[in-house]
């Protein structure tokens, strides 16, 4: 075989900063959207280049498109919008009704993760929302390709976008395979005080002051993961534990719905800072709700961690306050608690508060690299909650 054919058998990477450099070529420098693991690399880079005014990670993937309207009313130019497929759901409306050619006519640029892509292995959550994808931005009229992974392709890619905004004023997408772009270590935020437990030795306490009768929803990303294998370390079953492996930020009404047909079961949702921040107009529905059976714990690290650490609007713990939040929209305790003698004694008051009543756990950014998975299936976690909910 000779050279150049050897040549050709050699993958190409995107470089984070080279794809950085070329959206500027087209007159794109303003970034909003929601981190995804197959974009963390970009976004990372993004994070640490980018001045605070021209970059905002958005509470959902809906926030961002409606950011992308105001940016372009106001300066006549367009947005980067990132996010993983799952999020498309979130962007429907504000794509449809807002920046639609047939309504407002917002130029825009969609940088779409492909999870789920079809043919390559991913987690069930994932796989329908892959199937759908092409399929769903066509039923959206919005042109997309996928994004080459070397640098003449990029640039094509990103003319023909620069074109199609430019001639229709609507949006254009790029989606994202897996492992496009070169590794971009993101600088983290300095190491908290280690007084400071990390999320899974939190939900270690968490889990030890759990009554046998309780039943947990806990939220999408790592939580969940660690909740698995906490039931594991104690030789538990999984029949307590609700995972929600998709739907990122709806763990709190899925508990709500359970709190509320099981009054005499003590409900508790795991939630995480970023789940949280998504869909936070839940908690008005909570607070008002009155379940007395219903207790929330927000596991607070500051990070979208399962896609790269990108920081939440929650890092900042001097102005962002989950627990002024909970208390404004009805709930009747809120507590927050940072070291482990602090979460031990308000775990004690959480179990005995009525509810909605709120715990807010500080931790620290970080997680084991050998961090399983769960090996019950979405199917049989859910007939396993049901049977220990049927059990009154």
């Amino acid at each position: 075989m000779n050279g150049a054919a050897m040549t050709e058998l050699i993958r190409d990477f995107l470089s984070p900063a080279l794809f950085y450099k070329r959206l500027a070529d087209i007159d794109i420098d303003f970034f909003c959207g929601v981190p995804d693991s197959l974009l963390k690399d970009f976004c990372a880079y993004v994070t640490d280049n980018t001045p605070t005014e021209r970059h905002v990670i958005t509470a959902n993937e809906g926030n961002a498109v409606s950011l992308a309207v105001g940016y372009h009313m106001a300066t006549k130019r367009s947005a980067l919008v990132y996010l993983q497929n799952s999020g498309l759901g979130n962007v429907i409306n504000p794509l449809l009704s807002l920046a639609d050619r047939d309504v407002y006519r917002i130029p825009m640029l969609l940088l779409v993760g492909w999870r789920g892509e079809p043919g390559k292995k991913d987690e069930p959550q994932h796989r329908v929302q892959g199937q759908l994808t092409a399929g769903l931005l066509a039923s959206l009229h919005i042109p997309f390709q996928i994004l080459p992974d070397y640098d003449e392709g990029a640039q094509q890619a990103l003319q023909a976008a620069r074109h199609h905004m430019d001639s229709t004023s609507s949006p254009y997408c790029l989606l994202v395979k897996r492992q496009i772009f070169t590794p971009y270590k993101k600088r983290l935020p300095k190491t908290m005080d280690m007084e400071i437990l990390t999320r899974e030795g939190a939900l270690r306490l968490v889990g030890d002051a759990l009554g046998d009768r309780d039943v947990v929803v806990g939220t999408t990303g790592m939580l969940s993961r660690e909740l698995f294998e906490y039931r594991v370390a104690r030789g538990h079953g999984h029949e307590k534990d609700f995972l929600t492996v998709g739907s990122m930020g709806h763990a709190s009404s899925i508990a709500l719905g359970i709190a509320q047909q099981k009054p005499h079961r003590q409900v508790y949702c795991f939630d995480g800072d970023g789940a949280a921040i998504m869909h936070l107009g839940a908690w008005a529905t909570v607070g008002q709700s009155g379940n007395t059976n219903f207790k929330h714990i927000v596991f607070n690290n500051g990070v979208h961690e399962s896609v790269g650490a990108q920081p939440t609007a929650a890092m900042d713990m001097t102005r962002f306050s989950f627990k002024r939040i909970a208390e404004a929209v009805g709930y009747k305790m809120a507590l927050v608690a940072t070291t482990k003698e602090e979460i031990v004694s308000a775990l004690q008051a959480l179990k005995q508060a009525e509810g909605p009543a709120l715990l807010e756990l500080r931790v620290r950014i970080g997680h084991r690299k050998d961090l399983g998975r769960p090996t019950r299936t979405p199917v049989e976690n859910k007939q396993d909650i049901m049977t220990f909910l049927a059990d009154d």
